[in-house]
């Protein structure tokens, strides 16, 4: 009976099967509508005439047709075998999905194969393109190619400098079932952000360095005033008067470099964080005029503004940009006062240009030596003869402000011809029509 079975099926097989020619046809039907579909094109295109695409697709049926006996286009052995799987299963991807971290995952040549919501928008790679496309740190790879030859898990701290400076630490775990080679299937990569975490510990050692330089001198001014009021100058009312004054003066500057060092904080903080709410730059410029009018009359200086009439929306954070343009017209004002005008302009830009806004001053003008370092936190460049004196933080906030806006500053000087102070944003400017203006 057994045998008559196995006659049978073989009968079948040579009938109807791979080894009879209606069964190689319909083993072959995929790579015959595969074929029509090309000819199809070629003739739709004229590339090919319709009798001779007739003629070819008859040829290759005989082909197929003509198979010795028992000949398969596809091995039994391996279409019996479902073929190995170089995609996560849902559930795997719901996990990575669900976590609170970036989380890629790649096959075992390096590949990402599924990528969650964070880890597309901190590392934008495409599932399908290998690892080192995106990330080309020497001991992440090193460390994920141990890992997916059938290591243990590792973890390893490393850097991203571009577009701003990020700190994180890796974690490569293997996933799946082990293969007979040692191999994993796939390899889980989970990042976390430590920038914030970095960045505090930077800005505690540079806050404590800075302040104690800075606030050492007038602190012994303060205390040597005191000294001598409780002493040689307790009858004195002129002297009195005077020091009173000092000292009024000394602790309103230790007020405004303890403001700017905690601005410059909160701003290096979030350097990472690109701001994303509508900003009219318009608007903002004009309000910013406005509230230096008091300063500029203070300093015997007028205040021209040349702005577009219609919107020059951009992406950026409202309260940070008013603080770039009044540090920038506060410093024209005093450092250029003697030019008599300031003056504030506005350019909307080319197309696939973004706007550029600058502060122009017509005073003294800013030796070629000092423009590399006017970005630096305590570096001065004080007018010649003047007694202005800042923090020296108000440009390092500026610079600080504008990377994290993707924008950049150019200093324009010559002594004698004054000072521009020019803010270049990125293009891809938001148009009047993709948003309502009257909210920005």
């Amino acid at each position: 009976m057994a045998g008559e079975a196995a006659d049978r099926e073989e009968r079948g097989s040579a009938q109807g099967g791979d080894g009879g020619v209606v069964g190689r046809l319909g083993a072959a039907r995929y790579v015959l509508l595969g074929f029509v579909g090309l000819l199809a094109i070629l003739v739709a295109a004229a590339a090919l005439a319709l009798h001779t695409a007739a003629l070819l697709f008859f040829a290759v049926t005989l082909m197929i047709a003509a198979l010795p006996r028992g000949e398969r286009l596809v091995p039994r052995r391996l279409a019996q075998r479902a073929p190995p799987s170089v995609w996560p299963d849902t559930g795997l991807k719901q996990m990575a999905d669900a976590l609170p971290e970036p989380c890629v995952i790649l096959d075992r040549r390096g590949f990402v194969r599924y990528q969650n919501h964070l880890a597309e928008a901190a590392f934008p790679i495409r599932p399908g393109d290998p690892l080192t496309f995106r990330l080309r740190a020497p001991d992440l790879l090193r460390a994920y190619e141990r890992v997916a030859a059938g290591g243990v898990a590792e973890r390893l701290e490393f850097v991203e400098r571009v577009p701003t400076e990020r700190w994180y630490d890796a974690w490569f775990s293997p996933i799946e079932t082990r293969e007979d080679n040692g191999r994993s299937g796939f390899v889980m990569l989970l990042f976390s952000d430590k920038t914030e975490q970095r960045r505090a510990e930077r800005i505690r050692v540079d806050f404590v360095a800075n302040a104690s330089h800075e606030l050492r001198t007038p602190l012994a001014s303060l205390a040597g005033f005191i000294e001598t009021l409780q002493g040689p100058a307790r009858d004195d009312a002129v002297a009195r008067e005077r020091f009173l004054g000092i000292m009024h003066e000394q602790a309103t500057r230790m007020s405004r470099l303890i403001d700017d060092l905690l601005s410059l904080s909160r701003v290096e903080m979030k350097a990472h964080m690109k701001p994303e709410a509508p900003v009219d730059l318009t608007g903002l410029l004009k309000g910013v005029v406005d509230a230096m009018e008091p300063l500029a009359r203070e300093q015997h200086v007028t205040i021209e503004s040349r702005l577009p009439d219609a919107p020059v929306v951009i992406a950026g954070d409202r309260d940070e940009l008013v603080q770039v343009f009044q540090n920038l017209v506060e410093n024209a004002c005093k450092y250029g006062r003697s030019g008599g005008r300031v003056a504030v302009e506005l350019e909307a830009g080319a197309a696939g240009e973004g706007p550029r806004a600058t502060v122009r001053d017509f005073g003294p003008g800013i030796a070629a030596e000092h423009l590399p370092r006017l970005t630096e936190r305590f570096y001065r460049a004080d007018e010649p003869g003047g007694s202005t004196r800042g923090t020296g933080l108000g440009l390092a906030i500026v610079k600080h402000i504008l990377n994290r806006h993707r924008a950049r500053l150019v200093i324009e000087s010559q002594p004698g011809a004054g000072a521009a102070f020019s803010v270049e944003f990125a293009g891809g400017t938001i148009g009047p029509k993709r948003i309502d203006t009257d909210k920005v």
